[in-house]
């Protein structure tokens, strides 16, 4: 411990002044960003016409077709600018790459009289070089609002609206999909529409520059489309950052080595801690009703799981079952997905109800009543929207599907009527959080930790409002911008920030650390988490409609993301070193009750580093991200980071809650379920990562630079080959995951909750 350091005392108004100077810098630029999107997002012609001037369809059917692929869930099958689901094409890839081939075979006929796979090399090479400077022109007139197609693109439009209408609408269903999902013929017409517009944003020059709308996205060499010089300078600058602030962190923890969570024990006794003393309150023993949501939530989550998994090794069937034709795969992994966000964000909200009273020092009147009737919210949301999602993608809302189906932005899912239901769900809690806490945030032995509890709250549902900044018809350059503010803010940024904080008045109830020094975690870790991740967000939109200011900013911004989370090996390390803690007086363990909270949070420190830290860096930097995005290594970072981090963070924040919840008794029931669903749940994560994701990922990059992304995203290059062997070995892991973890897990949790036995008959 430094000398000069003291724990005791008010902590520095400087560290809060830091926090909100690295917000405002950070919004600054993230708004600025934000607005240049809507500026530079790529046109939507009032008109595409031929070289006759004969119009082949308009504005309004091109946003027609893009409520097509938003209702039907397409987000959630295949991708569109690589961002959405693994098992479809990338839709944009595949009709640029049939633009090619179509191109090709209509100028060597015209030139030469026959296939051009008939033709020599020098004659492929020269019509190869044709189709690739007519398809690189941007042809888009703002004068008029009117994009021109050579005959070779307006040909090419033609083939592919029959070609897409039999992938979605033939007697042979699409992989994953029900037979003839879409059969409405304008429908189908008006999706192709969109394709085509979302494609020739990936190729059509921007006016002035030398790259398109998407910096050159997706890789297809046969027009021309390869990595900006940007691409790659931003790329290596950001190794620079990344090295720069590593430094500069580690120099700072060097020479303040009181920074970390091993600070000075709050109480020097164990049996002086406030919980050993704090009986529970009426709505504490009811928010135990929370996490028995949780654990169904989480269970369900995790068998859905599974059955995303199996849809790539048997696309066809479920070991000859037709699973496409009750659960296809596009509303399984919505399901997926949501369940996810909804799971976890129920045992943190959880997490802070229950300790809000216990850091309020009292419990309000009538608090029991409102968490009842918030947990009666959360389930109208929850199994509302999923069975509006179902209702959605199979065409039973008719023109109310935005609001009550499948609003068909991925994570963002739930209809329009649902997320507002959720946003006044969040600001009610938000009410339940301030009335618990409002005695303790005017001062006293807690400090300023009460308040900022409360502070972190109050980002929950003001961050969640952007979900609501976009329309069905709005760009869809704009809509992914809007929607990454979610994923990213606040599921990634604020909602972890609100975790930190809950994990720092967890250890202070324990007496493990001072309010002072649970405090000035929170500071810290606000600053290094917001520093890189506010504009870090932008690593999203490398290739979504933003210009080369976006990707500067990004990936020098996102490598920062990783220098605290390298920190948090040390945080990893600071936990094994606190569950050991003993008390100064008594020599009993100061955590010895929370013990498998404790290891949850070395989980977490250790997954935050290897899935966030070293396989999220992986795939921001700019050069990487251009060939990996929508395959397997994205899902690699996926899984590592949002299970691995904030699911290993609730799943903490939960055993907290239920070793308090009820006595020792209790616990001791259902602590070998809790014991093996943790072992579990590590081991079936890492065999995932180890025998599938990334060696899986690794290959099929492999297979992008050498054949174009087009190519493996097809389903003849998903389905063959060591990828594919790959995909068989992973059922281990899934096994493990969903039978040793994740079941005892929910079992252990609904057990304990369920449980009739008082805590005082420990």
């Amino acid at each position: 411990m430094n000398s000069a350091h003291s724990d005791t005392g008010p902590l520095s108004p400087r560290w809060r002044q830091a926090v909100i100077l690295v917000m405002i810098f950070g919004f600054s630029l993230l708004i600025w960003v934000t607005a240049k999107t809507y500026a530079g997002a790529p046109p939507i012609p009032a008109r595409v016409v031929g070289e006759a001037g004969q119009v082949l369809f308009t504005g309004e059917e091109i946003k027609d077709g893009q409520e097509v692929f938003l209702k039907y869930g397409l987000m959630e099958h295949g991708t569109l600018w690589g961002h959405g689901a693994y098992l479809g094409p990338d839709y944009t890839a595949e009709y640029l790459h049939r633009l090619a081939e179509i191109g090709r075979d209509i100028l060597a006929q015209a030139r030469y009289g026959k296939a051009f796979k008939d033709l020599n090399e020098g004659q492929a090479l020269e019509i190869g070089a044709l189709v690739a400077s007519q398809i690189k022109q941007n042809r888009y007139d703002p004068g008029t609002d009117t994009l021109r197609f050579t005959n070779l693109e307006a040909a090419a439009y033609r083939t592919q609206v029959d070609e897409w209408k039999t992938y979605f609408s033939g007697a042979k269903a699409a992989v994953g999909l029900p037979a003839k999902y879409i059969q409405d013929e304008g429908e189908l017409r008006n999706l192709t529409t969109y394709f085509a517009w979302a494609t020739w944003a990936t190729v059509a020059p921007r006016p002035g520059k030398d790259y398109s709308y998407t910096n050159n996205w997706p890789y297809e060499p046969l027009v021309g489309n390869t990595p900006t010089a940007s691409t790659y300078l931003w790329s290596a600058m950001s190794l620079i950052t990344l090295l720069g602030g590593l430094g500069l962190i580690l120099f700072i923890f060097g020479k303040f080595d009181y920074l970390g969570w091993a600070g000075e024990a709050g109480w020097k006794h164990a049996e002086e801690s406030r919980l050993h003393a704090w009986t529970l309150t009426p709505s504490q023993k009811a928010v135990g009703l929370f996490f028995a949501v949780v654990a169904l939530l989480f269970l369900g989550q995790a068998a859905l799981g599974g059955a995303l998994a199996h849809y790539r090794v048997e696309p066809d069937g479920f070991y000859g079952f037709n699973l496409a034709s009750i659960l296809p795969y596009n509303l399984a992994r919505t399901w997926h997905l949501q369940l996810a966000i909804f799971w976890i964000a129920t045992a943190w909200v959880g997490g802070g109800l229950f300790l809000a009273p216990l850091v309020g020092g009292a419990e309000p009147k009538g608090q029991k009543a409102g968490v009842l009737l918030l947990l009666g919210a959360l389930a109208i949301v929850v199994f509302g929207s999923l069975f509006g999602e179902f209702l959605g993608i199979n065409g039973y809302l008719g023109s109310l599907w935005f609001w009550l189906g499948h609003q068909g932005s991925e994570y963002l899912d739930l209809g329009r009527f649902w997320q507002l239901l959720l946003a006044v769900g969040l600001i009610f809690w938000l009410f339940l959080m301030f009335r618990a806490l409002r005695p303790a945030m005017k001062g006293g032995e807690q400090g300023e930790l009460p308040s900022l509890f409360f502070y972190a709250a109050i980002a929950i549902p003001l961050f969640y409002v952007p979900a609501l900044f976009y329309g069905p018809r709005t760009n869809f350059a704009v809509i992914d911008n809007w929607r990454f503010w979610i994923i990213h803010l606040w599921v990634e940024g604020f909602f972890e920030l609100f975790a930190t904080v809950l994990v720092a008045v967890m250890f202070y109830q324990l007496g493990l650390v001072t309010a002072k020094s649970a405090t000035r975690l929170v500071y810290l870790d606000a600053i290094l988490y917001l520093a890189g991740g506010i504009m870090g967000i932008g690593h999203h939109w490398y290739f979504t409609g933003q210009g080369t200011l976006n990707m500067g900013l990004a990936a020098s911004f996102s490598a920062l993301e990783v220098v605290p989370l390298t920190l948090l090996t040390l945080d990893a390390w600071d936990f094994i070193r606190l569950q050991d803690k003993d008390c100064e007086d008594c020599g009993r363990p100061l955590a010895a009750k929370q013990r498998w909270a404790i290891k949850f949070l070395i989980a977490v420190g250790v997954w935050n580093f290897v899935g966030a830290g070293v396989f999220g860096f992986l795939i921001n930097l700019p050069i990487v991200s251009y060939f990996e995005i929508g395959t397997t290594l994205t899902a690699n970072h996926g899984h590592a980071a949002m299970f691995g981090v904030f699911g290993m963070l609730a799943l903490a924040v939960l055993v907290f809650c239920l070793r308090e919840l009820k006595g020792d008794r209790a616990w001791e029931r259902v602590e070998k379920f809790i014991r093996t669903g943790f072992w579990g749940l590590n081991i079936g994560l890492g065999l995932m990562v180890v025998l599938d994701l990334f060696p899986g990922g690794v290959i099929q990059l492999w297979d992008v630079l050498s054949n174009g992304y087009w190519h493996a995203r097809r389903l003849t290059y998903l389905m063959g080959g060591t990828f594919h062997t790959l995909e068989w070995v992973r059922i281990v892991a899934d096994m493990v995951f969903l039978l040793v973890g994740a079941l005892p897990i929910a079992y252990g949790t609904l057990r304990l909750v369920f449980t009739p036995e008082p805590k005082d008959a420990a």
